[in-house]
């Protein structure tokens, strides 16, 4: 699946915006239970395939910065930590939008010797990866839609189809190989995948596989991918409740279950509201909101604004025990429901309110942090409670009521810090009142005890 432009200051330091206090906020009760332990986090990202780097790549050196600023710093943005990668399977020569392979014509057939073509490129994705190692990007998780055309049976890398049985052992060593060639531009790719919606035929690359289909694949990719230091990652279902089928299979095969590190799932056709039936971590891997215009809007019951964004990945980490939330698009052209829409032809871009839906959560629940079991007395407020590995303690308020609250017994230890993500703020400090904070209609209150 695949307004103007926010001023620097807004964009690189959310303002306090002065609010009036309500007459009588209701108070609410959290409870934070410390000796609740859930899922570890890998961490939060987004997409970087279908070349839509280039589209960065073509603005002004400054307006590229801003942008990287907005994706992985820790004070100006989302503090981002996975990239997801598309590995190309198209031939050369192809548009915009189209990914090229790095064996682009068959070589001759599945025994014959590979004819791999690596320009050090990759669709404009080692670019960014070496942009985003900077911030301290670590986890990069490189991911095929579909094997070259003549690997499959209808002979094109788009509208499904499937891998030939013959070709299964050189699909194999061609993927190993694109993280070899990863290797020689000095990046380590973290996690690798063989397959994105495996039962979702698309006109674009698509290749389908069923349960069965896949794990037979993972014990052949499996011992190559262990020994080339890279984490199998399977299966990226068109819907979270289907990808259930493909983690079970890999759970009651021995051989499968030993090689498949990471689970992972989309929310297309089913949203996140269980776990995945697997002890392994998990990753909502690709989510973007649908719809046909370019929005902006915090909460406007689009079901592409920030508020829809900001109750997926509550509802992915507490509902699903997520280890990563990974949106679909981090920047796009036209009518997108990417986190930020590029322009070329103005050579700018605008921010929508999704990204800073995520940075809520993204900037502050860090890789390595632990979630904790948080309650709240009213419905309507959605808490989320994380350790972090420096011993810091996050806890995240969705207020998806239309009336202020009151949370007066804030327990913690040292500094005690908060932020308002709403129509108005991106991520602005608020002040605490002692032990009290008031939580925003419609807004994440993000607390930090230090």
């Amino acid at each position: 699946m695949r307004k103007k432009h926010l001023i620097a200051a807004v964009l690189l330091v959310a303002p306090l915006i002065a609010q009036a206090q309500p007459a009588a906020a209701d108070a609410v009760t959290i409870d934070i239970q410390d000796g609740t332990r859930y899922q570890k986090i890998d961490g939060f990202g987004v997409s970087t395939a279908f070349r839509r780097n280039e589209l960065i790549k073509a603005l002004p050196a400054d307006k590229q910065q801003e942008i990287l600023d907005l994706w992985f710093s820790k004070d100006k943005g989302a503090a981002l930590s996975i990239l997801r990668l598309g590995i190309g399977s198209r031939p050369e020569g192809v548009p915009y939008d189209q990914m090229v392979s790095i064996q682009p014509e068959d070589p001759g057939g599945p025994t014959a010797p590979p004819k791999y073509v690596w320009t050090g490129d990759d669709n404009s994705q080692v670019w960014m990866v070496k942009a985003a190692r900077k911030y301290g990007v670590k986890r990069f998780f490189a991911d095929a839609w579909s094997a070259p055309g003549y690997m499959k049976d209808n002979g094109d890398a788009r509208n499904g189809g499937k891998l030939l049985p013959e070709w299964q052992q050189a699909y194999a060593n061609y993927l190993i190989e694109y993280a070899r060639f990863y290797r020689k531009e000095g990046i380590k790719l973290t996690e690798l995948g063989f397959t994105n919606e495996p039962d979702w035929t698309a006109s674009y690359e698509s290749m389908r596989f069923t349960p069965e289909e896949a794990v037979a694949f993972v014990k052949v990719l499996g011992p190559l991918a262990r020994a080339a230091g890279v984490n199998l990652v399977c299966c990226d279902s068109f819907g979270w409740n289907e990808a259930k089928a493909y983690s079970a299979a890999i759970e009651a095969d021995p051989e499968a279950r030993r090689w498949v590190k990471i689970h992972t799932g989309h929310a297309y056709a089913s949203p996140v509201t269980s776990p995945l039936p697997t002890n392994r971590n998990t990753w909502m891997s690709e989510w973007g909101p649908g719809g046909s215009v370019w929005n902006e809007a915090w909460d406007d019951d689009s079901e592409q604004d920030g508020m829809t964004v900001a109750e997926a990945i509550n509802d992915a980490l507490t509902l699903g025990n997520t280890s990563a939330y990974i949106f679909w698009l981090g920047a796009s052209a036209g009518a997108t429901r990417a986190f930020i829409q590029v322009d070329t032809a103005n050579q700018t871009y605008h921010v929508s309110k999704r990204l800073w839906a995520m940075a809520a959560y993204s900037r502050f629940i860090r890789p390595g942090a632990v979630r904790l079991g948080a309650t709240s007395s009213d419905a309507g407020l959605k808490v989320s409670a994380f350790r972090n590995a420096d011993g810091s303690k996050v806890i995240e308020l969705l207020n998806t009521g239309t009336s202020a609250l009151t949370w007066d017994k804030i327990k913690g230890h040292g500094r005690a810090k908060a932020y308002v993500t709403d129509e108005n703020n991106a991520v602005a400090p608020i002040p605490l009142h002692g032990k009290s904070v008031t939580i925003a209609p419609r807004a994440i209150t993000t607390i930090v005890l230090r």
